[in-house]
């Protein structure tokens, strides 16, 4: 997990979903509240080119998590992050709430509007408007909270054009694999 020592048990596995992302995550750190264990960092992503992001953000596999801060200067030192696609809506998994915001972004190399589109995605998690205002009235904890509400949850990543993982990156388990060769040999038995 680059240079981050989390002191986490062996075989940890990070591998969240769109919605453990925004609600175990993100809404807990816009609400001010601890989230045991504290393994994404706060990072200031702009300066950062997608692949100097290691050793400065949580990595699992080739996908790094952190937060930061929701802006529109998205200029790095090489490139710039530009917006691809429509933004889409997290559902709670009753599926009747939408909880978050998911942006997809691509990094292109060069000037803005003259750059090169590269394979690194952003998946750029926000809190839905509706999740954001619906907070304590407190005065004074309301501005701490609007404050904490315009933080993001960040997954980056290389995509490769040969890559069988679909939008939520989800792998086959090695039993599934099994049973799809499985499934191949009848087949083939037939």
């Amino acid at each position: 997990m680059g240079d981050n020592n989390f002191n986490l048990p062996p075989g940890f596995r990070f591998y969240p979903s769109d919605e453990e992302l925004v609600v175990h995550f993100l809404h807990r750190k816009a609400a001010l509240l601890p989230c045991h264990p504290d393994v994404i960092p706060d990072l200031h992503l702009y300066p950062y080119d997608p692949w100097d992001l290691d050793g400065k953000a949580m990595v699992e596999g080739n996908k790094w998590y952190f937060y930061s801060r929701r802006t529109q200067s998205r200029v790095t030192e090489s490139g710039y992050w530009q917006t691809i696609g429509v933004e889409e809506q997290i559902y709670s998994s009753s599926g009747h709430k939408i909880i978050g915001m998911k942006k997809y972004n691509a990094f292109f190399i060069g000037e803005p509007s003259e750059g090169v589109r590269t394979n690194w995605i952003m998946q750029e998690y926000r809190l839905s408007d509706s999740s954001s205002s619906t907070r304590s009235s407190s005065r004074r904890r309301n501005s701490k909270i609007e404050y904490y509400s315009r933080w993001v949850i960040c997954r980056v990543y290389e995509h490769s054009s040969n890559s069988d993982e679909d939008d939520d990156g989800a792998e086959l388990s090695c039993l599934d694999e099994v049973i799809l060769s499985l499934d191949d040999l009848d087949e083939i038995t037939n």
